[in-house]
This record gives structure tokens, C-alpha cells and sequence, in this order.
């Protein structure tokens, strides 16, 4: 049997079937989830709050101390500076510690507003020990940290080599336990502070270029200029504030 064959124009041949693309996010094929079921799904997958482990508060940071800035001068005074060195005498101050020692250094204080360094070494020395002195020559400066009263202080004190102009050692000052003139001789071993005592080699080492060369041998002062601000003096103590005290009565007297 013959086939048949049928002719198609051009303008009605079919056209080919155009493939679409698939759509960003399409769901895979499959019957549809119901909204209960993804809903229950949701339940399950969120953890209990009971079964939520709780988060431990930090710890809150320790206060930060605010570091502060003090300056301070003093000064070594010798009397018979002129003289033999077995006759040398240098005035320093004691206090008494916790524990009851009595810690001897030199005399001290704070550089108060409009003050040079030279000029508060004389009038701390004046006020602690009672005598008056002169500065000759700078022994150097010691600086050291410390914390009191919620401050961690860095205090500067620079010192001064010192000649005895005139008065009488004195106690009166409420902070100074004793005053005392002490051979030169034994400064190593009556100063309570390494710092201290190291200066005190400075001072014999310039007091004989003094004897050899005279005031011209000794090295210029540092130059200094007066304090422009008022600083926070700290209260430095070694006795508790509520701590009883008993002291003897303070008393002047005369050096060597």
C-alpha cells in the first residue's frame, strides 16, 4: 500500500517549542508542604528557652587607678663644710614607720605654686629641720611610683647639695618624728633609702672638688623655672589615719 505523503508550506510548518528557564528560587518538584507542617517544623527546630544555657555576666573591670604627677625638692646640709671631713655633720629627719622603725632621709617637701626647685629645698629644710642653708650644687633626682588615697602618684624630688647658713635643729614640723645632725661618715649607714645614699657619695665627691678648687669647681645649677600650677600633694605617712599616736612633745635643739 502506497503512503501517503502530505506537503506543508513553509508558512505552516510548525515552529519549534522554546525552552523556558528555569525560575531563580523554584521549589523542587513534589506535592506541596502544607503550612502546619512547616510551622511545626519551625517549633521543633527552635531550642527551648528552658534547655538555652545562660550566659554568665562579665566581670566588671577593676576601677583604674588615676595616675598622677608630683614634684618635690630637698636638699643634703652640711655644716663645717669647710672644714675636715671627720668634722662634717649633714642634718636629716626621722619618722617612724608600721612596724616602728625609725627611717632616717633628707628633708623634703612639695614644690608649691610660683616656687623654683632651689627655692622649696630651702624652705622645706628650714620647715623640717628648723636651720637655714644654702644651695651650692644639684646631687641629682630620684623618681619612684606609689599608690595612695585611689591614685597611683609618680613622684619626682630632686636634691641639692647644701652649706649651713644658721639656726637651730628643730622638730616642730608635725610630720618629722626626730631631727638629728649625723657624721658624715655615717650617712651610708644611717640613711634608711638607696636612693639616698647614693647621693650621698655625689656629696662627698663634690664637697672635695669644694675643698680643692673652690665654688668655681662645682657644676652650674640646672636651670629651673617656678611652678606655673598648683599640684595635688599626696599624704604620704606611714601611719594608719585612725591609728593612735603617741608622741613626745616636739623640742628644738642645737646642732654640734
Amino acid at each position: 500500500m502506497a503512503a501517503t505523503i502530505a506537503w506543508v508550506s513553509d508558512g505552516e510548518q510548525a515552529k519549534p517549542r522554546r525552552r523556558r528557564g528555569r525560575r531563580r528560587g523554584r521549589r523542587a518538584a513534589g506535592p506541596p508542604e502544607s503550612t502546619e507542617h512547616h510551622n511545626n517544623a519551625a517549633k521543633n527546630d527552635q531550642p527551648s528557652s528552658q534547655n538555652k544555657p545562660q550566659k554568665s555576666r562579665p566581670r566588671r573591670p577593676a576601677d583604674r587607678l588615676r595616675t598622677v604627677h608630683e614634684t618635690s625638692a630637698g636638699g643634703l646640709v652640711i655644716d663645717g663644710i669647710d672644714g675636715p671631713k671627720e668634722s662634717q655633720v649633714a642634718a636629716l629627719i626621722g619618722r617612724i614607720d608600721r612596724r616602728g622603725r625609725m627611717l632616717w632621709s633628707l628633708p623634703k617637701g612639695h614644690i608649691e605654686l610660683g616656687e623654683t626647685a632651689e627655692q622649696t629645698a630651702i624652705r622645706e629644710v628650714a620647715e623640717e629641720t628648723g636651720i637655714q642653708g644654702g644651695v651650692l650644687a644639684a646631687l641629682g633626682s630620684i623618681d619612684y611610683w606609689f599608690v595612695t588615697e585611689g591614685r597611683r602618684v609618680h613622684k619626682t624630688v630632686h636634691h641639692y647639695l647644701m652649706r649651713f647658713l644658721g639656726g637651730e635643729l628643730c622638730d616642730e614640723d608635725v610630720e618629722v618624728t626626730e631631727v638629728a645632725w649625723v657624721p658624715l661618715k655615717e650617712l651610708p649607714s644611717r640613711l634608711a633609702y638607696a636612693d639616698e645614699r647614693r647621693l650621698a657619695e655625689v656629696a662627698d665627691e663634690l664637697i672635695d672638688k669644694l675643698q680643692a678648687d673652690g665654688p668655681t669647681a662645682l657644676p652650674p645649677l640646672p636651670h629651673t623655672s617656678p611652678r606655673r600650677r598648683a599640684q595635688t600633694h599626696s599624704h604620704t605617712r606611714n601611719r594608719r589615719p585612725d591609728e593612735q599616736t603617741s608622741r613626745r612633745t616636739n623640742g628644738c635643739g642645737q646642732g654640734p
